[in-house]
């Protein structure tokens, strides 16, 4: 009877506290079970797709490889363009993420805005970083001279009219119980603006004092990646952090002592070619010869008395960029990997994968740049700290001259110049 009563009992009533803690816990445990299938749980040594997996990065590495070797022969302004492409790609998975299917049908057109940004922002960060030498290409020509020194002038207002034009066609597309989504929408684009734009243009920055200060940096980056990869692969035992399950402390270790002996080994073959350690003053294609300098002539250091007659080697010819190679290095193997991480945490956050799948077996293009962008900005901060001279050389006072001057005033300073020689040369007061 006791057991009959309690089956008819009526069940106790749902408040909504109880369901509100139900969907809760729910909702905790879904996301923890999406996150870890999409990031994977086992190390490679334990994949048994591995070997699949590492052919279709091996393929996909290969053919990127095979490019970078043609643009590094077409040269800076090939380069340049390379990097301003991937950046537009890299935009292009960014917005993705953000984007909705239901709002952006109530917001015809509304994504046209990101890219209005996005196009400013790079007339902006170029036009400052190449307005030298698009008037170094156009000196032989007065009428282009002229536009050009005008257009440089003013650089800095059409720019900040274009984002005044840009605010003022946001503000007008606001629509009712979309205020949300697309304040989202202009936060996230500008913080896109600072992440793609800052690389880029430091990258560029880098291709212009010479190929070499892009491409060994950028090589580092791919030699550590790779090298991570492989001990991991093989050796990897030990989780390295949470964000990237599959990263191992075997691979990280392995993969940064390959890194510091490659970038001293790598500095040392591309000294070899003089067009590589040349930087470009102007927007031309053609091959550069110069003379490179101290800094990439070697120096002999014997080695000490007391070694055997029998030893082959009496010294070795290092020359003193592969001493900052190997601070290049260092940061390579060690700091870059978080731009590494800071990607695994932002996809976390979006519950995906890849941030795309345009390159097969590496996922977006942002996926191969992310230790890329961190490098990028460190290689030039360095090299402008570190490597270039101090004290101003001629070459750098006729370009500001040639920037800051008009003809007529370029004409004086000639006059004036030539009067200071005669009075040198005869000794007047």
């Amino acid at each position: 009877m006791k057991m009959k009563a309690k089956a008819q009992s009526p069940p106790l009533p749902s408040t909504p506290t109880n369901r509100i803690r139900h969907r809760k816990r729910t909702k905790s445990l879904e996301v923890i079970a999406d996150v870890s299938k999409m990031n994977g749980g086992e190390l490679l040594l334990n994949d048994e797709n591995k070997y699949k997996s590492m052919w279709i990065r091996t393929y996909s590495s290969l053919w990127m490889v095979g490019y970078v070797i043609m643009i590094l022969y077409l040269g800076h302004l090939y380069i340049c363009a390379t990097v301003v492409v991937v950046q537009i790609l890299m935009a292009a998975e960014l917005f993705h993420l953000r984007r909705r299917i239901h709002e952006d049908k109530r917001l015809p057109g509304f994504w046209l805005i990101n890219w209005y940004f996005f196009f400013t922002a790079m007339l902006y960060v170029y036009g400052r970083i190449l307005r030298q030498h698009l008037v170094n290409t156009v000196t032989s020509d007065n009428f282009c001279h002229k536009l050009v020194n005008g257009l440089i002038k003013y650089h800095m207002v059409i720019c900040y009219f274009l984002y005044i034009a840009g605010m003022m066609w946001f503000i007008l597309t606001l629509k009712k119980k979309m205020y949300k989504y697309q304040f989202g929408q202009y936060a996230w684009t500008h913080m896109i603006l600072i992440v793609v734009f800052t690389q880029s243009s430091f990258t560029v920055a880098n291709i212009f004092e010479g190929i070499f200060w892009f491409i060994l940096p950028a090589t580092l980056i791919a030699v550590n990646d790779v090298a991570a990869y492989l001990f991991g692969f093989f050796f990897g035992r030990t989780p390295l952090i949470k964000l990237s399950p599959k990263k191992t402390w075997e691979g990280f270790i392995g993969g940064s002592v390959a890194t510091v002996v490659s970038a001293f080994l790598l500095a040392n073959i591309l000294t070899q070619f003089q067009w590589m350690t040349c930087p470009r003053m102007d927007l031309s294609t053609g091959w550069l010869n110069c003379d490179p300098g101290p800094l990439f002539n070697l120096d002999y250091y014997p080695f000490p008395k007391y070694l055997p007659r029998w030893f082959p080697w009496k010294g070795v010819s290092i020359a003193p960029v592969q001493w900052h190679a190997l601070c290049l290095g260092l940061f390579a193997s060690i700091i870059a990997p978080f731009g590494g991480f800071f990607a695994s945490g932002l996809k976390r956050a979006f519950k995906i994968k890849d941030f795309g799948d345009s390159i097969p077996g590496h996922g977006g293009f942002t996926d191969r740049m992310d230790c890329q962008m961190v490098m990028a900005i460190f290689a030039y901060i360095y090299f402008q700290s570190f490597v270039l001279p101090p004290t101003n050389s001629v070459e750098m006072i006729v370009d500001q001259i040639v920037r800051s001057l008009s003809l007529e005033e370029q004409e004086r300073l000639y006059v004036m110049l030539g009067q200071i020689f005669k009075q040198q040369q005869f000794g007047y007061p």
